[in-house]
């Protein structure tokens, strides 16, 4: 069985593992992005890693996927300017990571990705239109329909995190001011608070989330305004497209408890246009690995 070097590069870690193509994660290790020492550092340490999980699973790699956030060309794997990953652009990952380990590397979007596990290895087998989302240093979403990722013009992805939600809002490194992941991503909860109390120390989404379950008054009106926002951009994507599921995944989805029956609140009484109540918002299945399967799943949709 085919053993796949798996890397999933996100804006604040670098998670590397070997994957079977059944689904299994045999080994994975990471290190912090530190983005701002540059495309030719990571790489480094993105070799060292694959290097140290090809000796722990004593087989060679048979091909080596990427999930990384865009905007990208996935067809050559060259990046394009990334907001989470300053400094990067024209970074070519398959030329590079073929160049030194002499197979085949395949390049996508870090959420386009997480949908094809989800999709192939999840919750959303045999879904028709499936829409995964993800919340944690941004917010980035793939769309799968019939088994097939959805790709724009030119094979581009569609950055759902990007729809304006509310104009008067917050500036994105976008360009557009109150866009969703300005609104709802972990930083942005995390900056929203701090601007409330400030106080106090700036604390991480996740803190400000347990504070908020604690009774934390403050605290409970950030996590109130994200539900809100939540519910909005999902409204909107399901009055858009009518999927038959939406899984939500990323980091700030671990602290959904406090938050997201508000959002489904939202998206009820907004999405009066279509049958709101055949679309499936769930928590997505594959937790912590989904990045790295989604990586592995990437290799495997081109080349398996």
């Amino acid at each position: 069985m085919k053993v796949l070097g798996a890397v999933d590069i996100g804006g604040t870690k670098i998670a590397v593992g070997g994957v079977r193509e059944d689904g299994t994660v045999l080994h994975r290790l990471e290190c912090p992005t530190d983005a701002e020492r540059g495309f030719p550092d990571a790489l480094r340490r993105i070799e060292q890693m694959l290097r140290e999980v090809e000796a722990h699973c004593s087989e060679s790699l048979e091909g080596i996927g990427i999930a990384c956030p865009g905007p990208l060309d996935p067809m050559t794997g060259v990046l394009g300017l990334i907001g989470t990953l300053p400094g990067w652009q024209n970074g070519d990952l398959c030329a590079e990571l073929q160049k030194r380990f002499a197979v085949r590397v395949a390049v996508e979007n870090d959420a386009d990705a997480a949908a094809l596990a989800e999709a192939t290895w999840g919750s959303a087998k045999e879904t028709g239109i499936f829409i995964y989302l993800t919340f944690s240093t941004g917010i980035g979403g793939g769309i799968i329909h019939e088994g097939k990722l959805y790709r724009g013009a030119a094979g581009s992805h569609p950055e759902l995190g990007h729809q304006v939600i509310d104009p008067a809002g917050p500036l994105c490194y976008c360009s557009a001011h109150g866009c969703w992941e300005s609104l709802v991503s972990g930083p942005a909860l995390s900056a929203w608070m701090h601007k409330q109390a400030p106080n106090r120390p700036l604390l991480s989404a996740a803190e400000v989330c347990e504070l908020a379950r604690q009774g934390d008054e403050v605290a409970q009106s950030c996590v109130k305004r994200l539900g809100y926002y939540l519910g909005l951009g999902l409204a909107n994507i399901v009055t858009l497209f009518s999927p038959d599921q939406i899984a939500l995944g990323g980091g700030l989805m671990k602290s959904s408890a406090v938050f997201l029956e508000d959002a489904l609140g939202i998206v009820r009484t907004i999405c009066t246009q279509v049958p709101v109540e055949k679309t499936r918002i769930t928590l997505a299945s594959l937790g912590n690995d989904v990045a790295l399967l989604g990586a592995a799943q990437s290799w495997l949709h081109r080349y398996g």
